[in-house]
Formats: structure tokens, sequence, C-alpha cells
């Protein structure tokens, strides 16, 4: 993990770098115009005219003091700033996976039983509309559907600001129906995946000697699927999760800047209007250290329901 953060660090600052374009102009921009002398001001107090080797060499040593700097933009400390976005971006990925995961493979395993019926045929139509379609055209169907034709849901945001009431429960139901939409968004995508995954994951199991054998033993069809059949066909599925978790962390981006949902992802966008690099180094930071971690609590769930992974270790 240590390693990989700071291949992504050094790879991310010199992609960056390499950008056109830098704080300095932007704040020349916001400023109506500067002249050579007010330019080279500006990048001597952001240390831009440092050498591009200097610059990685002190960013790197500072990361590795847990200083991601401070914003240009905001005038406060990074660390502080991601901090405060990164609990909504958290609640929107982690309920949009557990969402698309559970739906997914209820999906597959409901395909799996006719493979060649109505139920099946509907998944794959599922699973393609789901693949096929952008992320950010679904949210804005979606919002125009449920928030603008049929108001059932906020247009944008998180909490309504207007509520003046102490109770928790009306502030966690505000948070839920401002998060539905975007849940849904984020989770249409993956739930094409998972469910196409689980399906020929578990036609591929029920054909397989232990399940013939269990059928021949007279067990009953849900015995076979629940205790048998999923089980054994979970792994792939999981594997894919951890993997694809990545995507799902960058379709936040887009997911929030449509609902103007106030996490990471629409920070990000904001940020690469100003040019903010501090900013822009530390979310991407973050989302390596978010994948990393889900790739490793993947392998621990992999460990945990598979006994042959047991058995090799």
């Amino acid at each position: 993990m240590l390693t990989v953060l700071l291949v992504v660090i050094i790879l991310n600052f010199l992609m960056l770098h390499l950008a056109p374009g830098d704080i300095a102009d932007t704040i020349a921009a916001t400023m109506g115009g500067a002249d050579e002398k007010d330019m080279i001001q500006l990048r001597t107090e952001y240390g831009l005219d440092q050498p591009f080797f200097i610059q990685l060499f002190q960013y790197v040593i500072k990361v590795a003091m847990l200083d991601l700097g401070n914003s240009h933009f905001y005038n406060m400390p990074v660390f502080d700033l991601i901090m405060e976005r990164l609990p909504a971006t958290l609640l929107l990925v982690f309920s949009a996976q557990i969402v698309s995961l559970s739906l997914g493979i209820l999906l597959g395993v409901y395909a799996a039983q006719n493979p060649n019926g109505l139920s099946s045929l509907f998944v794959n139509m599922l699973s393609l509309f789901g693949y096929a379609a952008p992320v950010f055209w679904t949210g804005i169907l979606l919002l125009i559907a449920f928030s603008l034709y049929i108001p059932i849901f906020p247009v944008a945001g998180m909490r309504d600001v207007t509520i003046e009431s102490d109770n928790f429960f009306v502030h966690a139901f505000d948070v839920a129906r401002h998060l539905f939409l975007p849940m849904i968004t984020l989770a249409s995508i993956f739930l094409a995946y998972y469910s196409r995954l689980c399906r020929a994951s578990m036609l591929e199991v029920l054909g397989a000697d232990f399940v013939r054998t269990a059928k021949a033993k007279g067990l009953s069809q849900r015995d076979i699927l629940m205790k048998h059949a999923l089980k054994n066909s979970l792994s792939p599925v999981i594997t894919f999760a951890g993997l694809s978790f990545s995507a799902v962390v960058s379709g936040a981006i887009l997911v929030e800047t449509v609902y103007s949902w106030p996490g990471l992802g629409t920070l990000a966008f904001n940020s690469i209007i100003a040019r903010d690099t501090p900013v822009l180094l530390g979310i991407l930071i973050f989302s390596t250290l978010m994948v990393t971690v889900g790739n490793l609590l993947t392998d621990m769930v992999l460990r945990s329901i598979d006994p042959r992974i047991q058995g090799s270790q």
C-alpha cells in the first residue's frame, strides 16, 4: 500500500504540473489580469518558481509527515478540507456499493434458476442498460423525473437547511431522502456488472458435481442454492467488487457534480476549475487509500467465505 501511494503521488504530481496553467494564472484571471512582475511574485509566493524535482521532493516529505499543504482557493489546510467532505462521499460510495451488490446477487441467483426464461432475459436487458448508460445521464434523467416532474426527492444537496428540529430521526430521514437518487444513480452501473457476473458464476457452479450429488441426495432447491451454490459462486463477485472500488470512487465525482452532493467529488470539480493543485493531490491520495483499503477488505472477506483460500494460506 505504501508503494502504491508513493507511485500515485509521483505520477499525479507530474501530470498536474504538465497540465497548462497554474494557480497564479487562476488568481490573475480573477483579478482581471496581472503584469509579469505580479506573476513572478505569485509564483514565488506559492513555490512555483522552484525546479520540478525540488517541488516534488518537498511535497513527498510533507505527505510523509501527514501534511497535505494548504488550499490556495479555500485558504485552509487540505487535510481539514478533505476530512470535512469525506463523510459525505463515504456515505454515498458505501451505500451504492451495498445496494448494487445486494440487488446484483439477488438478480443473478434469480436469473440462474431459469437461464433461458424471461427472468434471465430481464436481467440481461437490465445489465445492458446499466452498462451502456453514462452515469451522469442516468442521474440527470432521475433528477428530472423524480425531482421536477414528480417532486418526491430533493433536487440537490445533502440536507434541508430549513429544518429546525433537534430530532435525530428527522435529520436522518432528511439525509436519506437526499441520498436516495445519487445512491441509485451510482449503483445502477455496478448492479449490471454484479448481476451478470453472479448469474454466470451460479450457472457454472450449478453444473458442478457436488451440486448434482446434493440433488441426488434429495436436498431442496432452496438448500442447494443457498447452502451450496451461492457460497461457492460469490468469490468472483466479491473479487470484482474490490477491483471496481476505484470505479465507484471515480463515478462518485460525476454523481456528486450532478446532484451537488457536498463530497470529495464536488470538491475535486471546484478545485480543477480553480487549479487548486494541493487539494487535487490530496483527494487523489485519499482516493488511492480508499481503493487499496477496499482491496484489502476484499481479500479478508474472500478468506472468510471460501474454504479453498483458507486452506492455501
